[in-house]
């Protein structure tokens, strides 16, 4: 005759019964179902997609950090050889000082929107999406990861394009106003990495992405007031100038080196940066609510 084993208790099945989530009302190792178990904000996931981002335009630095120093560097002999003939000074300034740094922003900006415009659109592309998508993070913390990362790379573009102007003879980088140089920089690259965001949300495909580049991002930047002051325009050029937002991060920028800006004085320069400072807060919402929504991401 076969003995049989006692009858087993549910809890047994466990070898440790602290480790089984414990649904009437007592305390267990686990939280309730349903009960998020990352509190705030997940700061080692933000801060991996953060690294994780750097990391990819850094393995490519060669196109991403140094060729854009080449190419402003390049503008800045063009246009100094061309315009800048004779002496000529703008806004009190030899012709080379004077566009140097309009040219460091506008590098820093087209930059910023490159390296934010890539990441949600190579996703979505090659299928990889989910990797951003399914880990524990808001979209919140998604969205300040990837221009966390753009904005890093738009400042380190900054540095080695400011590098490369002081190479070139007759331009001085002096800072008159430094707070200018570091708002005004700033503002540009969370104002372009937020666009490039919001075009990797609608773009499906790579054309879809240069299109915005060469037909919204380019025009702007080259009609900026990059090398001219608006003065010389115009009065229909001149409203059309002022309209533009890429203006007066130019502008702005170019005031903390020269302590001088086509915007006008200390109090309209003190006014646009809080302009922009309301735009980028607009563009931020609005980027974060597509993102919230999952529009062309999710659906």
């Amino acid at each position: 005759m076969v003995e049989q084993a006692p009858p087993v208790s549910p809890e047994s099945d466990f070898p440790d019964a602290s480790f089984v989530e414990d649904n009437t009302g007592g305390e267990g190792r686990f939280p309730p179902r349903g009960q998020p178990v990352i509190r705030g904000v997940n700061g080692i996931g933000l801060w991996s997609l953060y690294m994780k981002e750097v990391r990819r335009f850094l393995k490519v630095q060669t196109q991403t950090i140094w060729a854009p120093a080449i190419t402003t560097l390049l503008f800045l002999v063009i246009f100094s050889v061309a315009l800048g003939r004779g002496g000529r000074e703008v806004l009190g300034v030899g012709f080379p000082t004077f566009v140097a740094p309009g040219l460091i922003a506008m590098a820093m900006m087209q930059n910023a929107f490159a390296n934010s415009s890539f990441s949600l659109l190579s996703g979505k592309i090659q299928g990889t999406i989910i990797d951003l998508l399914m880990p524990p993070l808001s979209e919140g913390e998604l969205m300040a990861g990837l221009l966390g990362a753009a904005i890093t790379r738009a400042i380190a573009v900054g540095f080695v394009v400011a590098g490369a102007m002081m190479l070139y003879p007759g331009v001085s980088l002096a800072m008159a106003h430094p707070w200018a140089v570091l708002w005004f920089g700033l503002m540009g690259a969370v104002m372009l990495s937020l666009l490039g965001l919001l075009a990797s949300i609608w773009a499906e495909k790579f054309d879809h992405n240069a299109a915005v580049t060469n037909f919204v991002i380019a025009p702007l930047a080259m009609l900026s007031g990059t090398f001219y002051v608006i003065d010389r325009l115009a009065p229909a050029f001149q409203a059309v100038s002022r309209a533009n937002p890429f203006f007066y991060v130019i502008s702005g920028f170019r005031y903390g080196f020269l302590g001088r800006s086509d915007i006008g004085d200390a109090g309209a320069v003190a006014m646009a940066a809080l302009g922009l400072l309301a735009l980028n807060a607009l563009l931020a919402l609005g980027t974060y609510r597509l993102l919230k929504s999952g529009w062309k991401i999710k659906n």
